[in-house]
């Protein structure tokens, strides 16, 4: 082959591979999220504190996409239903998911994803999940049972060993205990009776509820007559629907803030808030990128 040719041809190569790559590199990266109010408020203040962008102050935690002042990246939020997150991930260049979806789906928080939500165990705390009830039922024998016997030490260390670390306790606990993975197969065997008890129905969103066996063990250990049947919802806007039409007794499965944005139009104040259940996390995942910083120079203006 004539050099001359040939080293046009690698010249002519080299820049069409350079231009495809920085074609490829000014794509806009997307990042998708579940599509309610509160996970775009949490998505928003997660990318704002990695300085993704910049958000209007005066919105503290209830920030929404119009609220953004600034991309600091070139990045576009896209909402889409939470239960499809994890079979889509792929069409994304990363994903926050909720530990309700990304748990059974295989995923670890601790271990897969690249940006964890950094949450305070403190009473400040908007986005810890809790135990809700009808206003009229917050002093009911049933309503306390279930919240004395859910705010155990037992159901903590549970909650920690068998969702490794994924979800928190959001009640007071001791937190220096000695890790024994004995006492999950003591709790997921436990075969409790229904027979001549009242049941409880409560609502949850998900597949990481096991803790409630511990709860139903707890209940059985100090003579109570209560039994929970666990009632399965696939999204968050269900359960407080279910709870106001009387087909639920409780519910445990949304966050303060949520529960809080729907009560009103539901019937309840805020006193059917009942108790705190956990901190569970939002998490980012890509199949694409191994860390933030990678995603950060993919983004780059």
């Amino acid at each position: 082959m004539n050099p001359f040719f040939t080293r046009c041809l690698t010249f002519g190569l080299a820049a069409a591979l350079t231009l495809t790559t920085a074609a490829a590199s000014a794509e806009t990266v997307k990042i998708a999220y579940g599509d309610n109010a509160i996970d775009t408020a949490r998505v928003i203040k997660i990318l704002e504190g990695e300085g993704f962008l910049e958000v209007d102050p005066s919105v503290g935690y209830s920030a929404e996409l119009k609220n953004i002042t600034k991309y600091n990246y070139d990045i576009e939020l896209v909402p889409v239903t939470s239960t499809t997150l994890v079979g889509t991930l792929d069409d994304f260049t990363a994903s926050f998911i909720n530990n309700t979806y990304a748990v059974p789906a295989g995923f670890s928080p601790k271990d897969d994803a690249i940006l964890r939500e950094v949450q305070a165990e403190g009473s400040e705390n908007p986005y810890r999940n809790i135990l809700a009830v009808r206003t009229e039922d917050v002093n009911s024998d049933f309503a306390q049972e279930i919240l004395e016997a859910y705010h155990r030490q037992n159901v903590a260390e549970y909650l920690l060993l068998k969702y490794n670390y994924a979800n928190l306790p959001a009640f007071e606990y001791d937190a220096d205990f000695t890790p024994d993975e004995s006492i999950l197969a003591a709790y997921d065997d436990y075969k409790p009776s229904k027979d001549g008890k009242r049941v409880i129905k409560i609502g949850v969103v998900g597949g990481n509820n096991d803790q409630f066996k511990v709860v139903q063990k707890n209940l059985d250990d100090a003579g109570s007559d209560l039994y929970i049947e666990l009632v399965e919802f696939d999204l968050y806007n269900l359960p407080n629907e279910a709870l106001h039409s009387g087909d639920i007794d409780m519910h445990a499965c949304v966050t303060q803030t949520y529960f809080e944005s729907d009560a009103a139009a539901q019937g309840f104040d805020d006193r059917s808030l009942l108790g705190y259940t956990i901190i569970a996390p939002l998490s980012l995942y890509s199949h694409k990128v191994n860390s933030v910083q990678e995603l950060k120079d993919l983004a780059a203006k």
